[in-house]
């Protein structure tokens, strides 16, 4: 780590340390390719499936980094996170991994599935009203109560350390990538995306894609500034909190655009790997198909590397279910 202007960064090594220590809680997930993508967008794609992953998503990579990097002390009080969804259920798995409680607040409208998965690993559950300004509120008095170690699900160098190691997978798993692109929404996967791949393959450019109706990166990234939404409403459940300071100065300095769809492209683009590629994945992950197909000449005849966040999925709230 490193300290700029009070700021703890995660550097290369920290990453390389992280995926020593999670390799034993965790998958290498595959990569997935298809002739009908590829001939539907005019790149070559490849598609990490984190979907496949410990707990359904990308997000036990960080999870495990911060809580097998706790020492023994801290670990007995617990650690306690805020998250819609996939953070709180990987630190619920990864704290259940390491015997230790797991204290979460979740919105009330998380979709029932990541609830289950979180009781299901063991995590303690205290509900929220949908804002961050709620969420924030009510995780004061969870962490107040309990002493636990608070895990940031995104804004937190050991997560961003061990999200970074999906990258170094990838790197070993495909060769001659031209660009990288992961969904965004507080910025944990780009983070990591960034950190690795900024010191591994400089040239591979980073794409983020972020859903119309919640697009605080994309604005935070053309004024270049943080602007945050306190509540967007979006299909793209994991994809509604805003950047933060550590985030912001991977997205800054290292993403090369951040592109963004409608929500009828993210569900279409979700319906459409569903039907294709036979793989659940979120209504989060379809973000970057959506933004390929919509921006076909940004991707034309590049060797492009999607990396698929989560299969978390409701299967009674299907997003082209109507009614």
């Amino acid at each position: 780590m490193k300290d700029l202007s009070g700021l703890m960064v995660p550097e290369y090594e920290d990453m390389l340390a992280a995926h020593e220590r999670i390799k034993p809680h965790i998958h290498r997930t595959p990569v997935l390719t298809s002739e009908f993508m590829n001939k539907l967008t005019g790149a070559d794609l490849f598609f990490k499936c984190e979907n496949f992953q410990k707990a359904g998503a990308f997000k036990v990579r960080g999870a495990c980094n911060a809580v097998f990097g706790l020492s023994d002390e801290d670990a007995k009080r617990g650690v306690a996170t805020h998250s819609s969804g996939n953070h709180a259920l990987s630190l619920s798995y990864a704290a259940g991994r390491r015997g230790i409680p797991c204290h979460v607040v979740m919105p009330r409208t998380a979709p029932q599935a990541k609830k289950d998965a979180v009781r299901g690993y063991g995590g303690i559950i205290t509900e929220c009203e949908p804002s961050t300004s709620s969420r924030e509120e009510v995780f004061a008095r969870v962490e107040a109560e309990t002493g636990a170690e608070f895990v940031h699900p995104y804004n937190d160098p050991r997560v961003i350390a061990g999200q970074g190691t999906c990258s170094r997978e990838f790197m070993e798993q495909v060769e001659g990538l031209d660009a990288v692109i992961a969904p965004i929404g507080g910025g944990g996967m780009i983070s990591g995306t960034c950190l690795t791949l900024s010191h591994q393959a400089p040239h591979v450019e980073i794409y983020a894609a972020e859903p119309e109706q919640a697009d605080d990166a994309y604005r935070s990234f053309k004024a270049g500034h943080i602007i945050a939404d306190d509540a967007p409403d979006t299909v793209a459940d994991g994809l509604k909190v805003p950047l933060k300071d550590l985030t912001w100065h991977f997205v800054s300095n290292h993403v090369t655009d951040i592109l963004t769809a409608s929500e009828q492209e993210i569900i279409d683009a979700m319906k459409l790997t569903w039907e294709r590629m036979k793989i659940v994945m979120e209504p989060s992950c379809a973000v970057p198909l959506a933004v390929i197909l919509k921006n076909p000449e940004v991707f034309r005849g590049k060797r492009v590397g999607v990396i698929v966040t989560g299969g978390n999925v409701d299967l009674d709230k299907l997003p082209w279910m109507k009614g």
